[in-house]
């Protein structure tokens, strides 16, 4: 079941306070007073930055922040952060770089002499806000956070600029040259969809920076020469000339070379690192095979001898997915900042090292769960480190032409978060045959935990004309039947060999991981000669490989592992049954007996009469005095925009929370927690849980045993019969699809085939063919004489599947009826005709007293009327002869919602 907390609404206001022009918004909650919003566009020497600066009561000076967003991305994707930090107690500053969302200039990866300036220059606009905290004058008090490239720049603001003071970057990168170009091998995956997300247009990001094309047509080799500037333009998208150019030029080659490296390297923060000295919070992903962990590790070791403070977090997900951790992650940098932003000594920053770790799977929505191991210091990535012999002669195989098929380790994109399960024995890693070779270690007598970067040496000859090779080497946790093997993280480390023709002896130091080797399973070692990430040579070869060493795997043994976390219900459900038991207790004199039940209304699903609920602790109502009546047969569509009180009465409705004034009753039951009738009322919420190994069958089956109910009420066949699974139901949940998750979860509130059956945003994440099904399983269900209430937003859907609604907005009713009768209230007609619709006729009816305007449309002739009626436009179109088939009102539900509501938002 969800809990819906508030959401946000934007209100328009005007701050005199704020010097320049921009539009202010007041980004207001339930509870607490106002954040507020200045957007501006600030002009950078030419450029102009997309920018929203937050703020929230009080008008004392705070700290700030700087906020940056990802690659690819804008300052929207920031947006809640930046009202959660300014509640924090900070003045917050976003932006689009350049290049991104509505700011204008070109992309040039965090370049010193752009994107960083700019980060300078914004600093530079905080010095001068009258709400922020300065150190001195033109010094403000400022921490800087982002991801990915918003967590490059926090690095790079604080390598040149002393004025930074704090810094939380997240998922980023050190040396953006090792990132991409990692032991000489270029990352053309990865490297790809980069540059592809710089060469989206977008509207507003390229104003100034093309010269505009001559007017008419350009002769000769001129025109030649104009075109072929144009593709190259356009090719390059939004970057500048140089970095197109580096692309454009490894792309093809398939090798980095070194103007390219050193280009990325002048642009990493590896570039000033030694002049970083302020507290910083790096949070790394184990599930990136963009920005691995070794790029944290190489900041930390330089962070930590400049004698800065830090702390290393790693985090579940990262660029491949997985997750992020959001909520946790955001805590601790906010946490960061009050430390050393504000100076409050008194807060725990949290451990030195973190590292989060897959505690098993929760059974109520079949997602990995988290436990956190913690260090008083960050080990490194060699710790601990233990030796695994591996067994195996040398192996000869061959790098294919054209270097395809390739392996396949990372898919970035594409994994959904799978590299976050690899503990649970999830992955998707392929190495062919006669591609690679491989070495296996003895089964593990006891678990074993590798924590760092496992190393091994090896030999390598090539038969390349130059020696040279290219190679993916990786460790797999391979599985008691030997057959089953699990890639940790998805992640594999590429190595470039030159001078190889006769053997050469390397050392590879394979990906950073955190992973447990379970006892029976063992370490296998595989070296193969492509990888669909990288490029490799296209050209055939044979290579062969050899073991020199031991495989050497860190374990980290200070790190202190937190117990697997239990599902809520094994430690709250004893809890809660003391709570009620003393609350049954304390109230037990003031119980009322319940209202009797009404016979007049015995067949009547649904009654709320007089049902209002205010905000907690507060006097604002959530809703109020809303009454309306849902009879047999209906499929009614709860409508309203965020904060109209519709989840809040349907809780109530479900006898999850009791309202403060007003009743509702169910077949003339009076509705309270737990009271009978409610066995009558079946609910579908997002987030339905299922235990992801069981069938959908299995599933359905365990959940009606818990009720306690006999089995032959299930009437499981007709509930499956309607949700239409067919023999997906015996496939284990975990192969599921969104769409079919849905119709299971459809299938358990119907079980039972309850009489009021409540929807709530049943098409959450389906696509239109998924949508479509689910609206006819509503229409099916109801057709036997059941009701159906579904609250929706997609009012499309709601037009199509609904037969009344109701819609509410500020936790009123504001109508009731009929879709038809609710849509066809408008001013707009609908006129079928026999015959083609001519222009000749739609001038003469656009010229009819009283039409303000005639448009053809599907179906007819679209009608807006202006001072007369659909009787006196009749009489008129039979006066000109005009073959009538048919008039009708015509308005779309969303035009009548958003009349209703005053243009609200759904």
């Amino acid at each position: 079941m969800r809990l819906r907390l508030p959401r946000w609404a934007a209100v328009t206001a005007v701050l005199a306070v704020l010097a320049g022009a921009g539009t202010v918004t007041a980004v207001a909650s339930d509870d607490p007073p106002p954040v507020h919003r200045a957007d501006r566009m600030l002009d950078l020497d030419g450029v102009e930055l997309d920018t929203s600066y937050f703020t929230w009561g009080g008008d004392g000076r705070r700290p700030a922040v700087l906020l940056g967003h990802g690659f690819g991305g804008s300052k929207d994707d920031v947006r809640a952060q930046a009202e959660q930090l300014a509640r924090d107690g900070y003045a917050v500053l976003t932006w689009s770089a350049r290049g991104f969302g509505a700011s204008t200039g070109q992309i040039g990866l965090n370049d010193p002499d752009h994107e960083v300036r700019d980060a300078r220059k914004l600093i530079d606009w905080l010095a001068a806000r009258p709400e922020v905290l300065l150190d001195k004058a033109g010094d403000p008090r400022v921490g800087v956070t982002g991801a990915s490239y918003g967590g490059a720049i926090s690095l790079l603001a604080a390598g040149h600029d002393p004025r930074v003071d704090a810094i939380a970057p997240q998922i980023t990168y050190w040396n953006l040259a090792d990132a991409l170009f990692p032991q000489g091998v270029f990352k053309k995956l990865w490297a790809g969809i980069f540059f592809s997300a710089g060469t989206t247009a977008q509207p507003g990001a390229q104003q100034g920076t093309r010269p505009s094309a001559q007017q008419g047509v350009q002769p000769g080799a001129a025109a030649g020469k104009a075109a072929a500037g144009k593709a190259a333009a356009d090719a390059c998208g939004r970057f500048t000339p140089e970095l197109c150019a580096l692309y454009q030029r490894v792309a093809v080659s398939g090798k980095p070379d070194a103007a390219a490296r050193a280009l990325l390297e002048a642009r990493s923060p590896s570039a000033v690192g030694a002049r970083i000295k302020v507290p910083a919070l790096l949070v790394q992903g184990q599930s990136d095979s963009l920005f691995t962990l070794a790029q944290s590790d190489a900041m930390a070791k330089t962070l930590t001898a400049n004698g800065a403070p830090v702390a290393v977090d790693w985090i579940s997900g990262g660029h491949d997915g997985g997750d992020r951790e959001t909520e946790r992650v955001e805590r601790r940098i906010s946490g960061w900042f009050d430390r050393w932003l504000k100076r409050d000594t008194s807060v725990d920053t949290g451990p030195a090292f973190r590292v989060s770790r897959t505690g098993g799977v929760d059974s109520t929505d079949g997602q990995a769960t988290l436990r956190a191991a913690t260090a008083d210091r960050y080990p490194g990535l060699t710790a601990g480190t233990t030796a695994v012999p591996l067994a195996g002669p040398a192996q000869s195989f061959a790098n294919p032409a054209g270097a395809a098929p390739p392996a396949v380790s990372a898919v970035p994109g594409l994994g959904g978060g799978v590299a976050g399960l690899s503990s649970l024995g999830v992955g998707i890693s392929l190495d062919f045959p006669g591609q690679h070779a491989r070495f296996d270690a003895k089964p593990q007598t006891e678990p074993l935990r590798i924590t760092g970067t496992p190393t091994v040496r090896v030999k390598v000859t090539s038969t390349a004309a130059d020696g040279s090779a290219v190679l993916f080497a990786k460790v797999y946790d391979v599985g008691p039947d030997g057959r089953q093997q699990v890639l940790p993280a998805q992640l594999v480390t590429s190595v470039r060999v030159d001078g190889a023709k006769a053997g050469k002896s390397l050392a590879l130091t394979l990906p950073a991981i955190d992973h447990e080797v379970e006892a029976g399973h063992r370490l296998r070692l595989v070296v193969a000669a492509t990888d669909l990430g990288y490029a490799s040579p296209v050209a055939p070869a044979g290579y062969t490989v050899a073991v020199e060493s031991p495989l050497a795997v860190p374990t980290a043994p200070g790190l202190d592992t937190q117990a697997a976390t239990l599902p809520w219900w094994v430690w709250g459900l004893p809890l809660l049954g003391l709570a009620v038991a003393a609350a049954l207790l304390l109230t037990a004199r003031r119980r009322t007996t319940a209202p009797a039940p009404d016979p007049e209304l015995a067949a009547v699903p649904l009654q709320i009469a007089g049902l209002s609920k205010k905000y907690k602790g507060g006097d604002r109502y959530s809703v109020r005095d809303l009454s309306f009546r849902v009879e047999q047969g209906q499929v009614l569509g709860l409508l309203g925009p965020n904060g109209a009180g519709k989840t809040t009465t349907l809780r109530m409705l479900m006898g999850l929370i009791t309202p403060d004034e007003g009743e509702i009753r169910v077949f003339g039951q009076a509705i309270r927690p737990g009271a009978p009738v409610l066995s009558r009322v079946g609910a579908f919420v997002e987030g339905a849980g299922f235990l992801p190994h069981l069938s959908g069958r299995e599933n359905l089956d365990l959940y009606w045993k818990a009720t306690g109910r006999p089995a032959e009420d299930a009437h499981v066949d007709e509930a499956l019969r309607i949700a239409n699974l067919g023999g997906a139901l015996e496939r284990a949940v975990r192969t599921y699809s969104q769409g079919m998750r849905q119709r299971l979860a459809l299938a358990q509130a119907m079980l039972g085939l309850p009489d009021l059956l409540i929807l709530d945003e049943p098409t959450n994440g389906l696509d239109p063919p998924q949508i479509r099904e689910m609206r006819e399983v509503m229409i099916r269900y109801a057709a036997g004489g059941r009701t159906v209430i579904v609250s929706s937003h997609l009012l499309a859907e709601v037009e199509q599947s609904c037969t009344h609604l109701v819609v509410m907005d500020r936790g009123q009713l504001v109508q009731a009826g009929p879709v038809a009768e609710i849509t066809g209230s408008g001013d707009t007609l609908l006129v079928s005709l026999a015959r083609e619709i001519d222009d000749a006729l739609v001038e003469k009816t656009a010229a009819l007293p009283g039409v303000a305007a005639a448009t053809r449309a599907d179906g007819g002739l679209l009608v807006r009327l202006d001072g007369t009626d659909a009787t006196a436009l009749i009489g008129e179109l039979v006066r000109l002869d005009v073959p009538l088939t048919g008039v009708g009102p015509h308005r779309r539900l969303e035009d009548a919602f958003l009349t209703l509501i005053g243009g609200g938002a759904a």
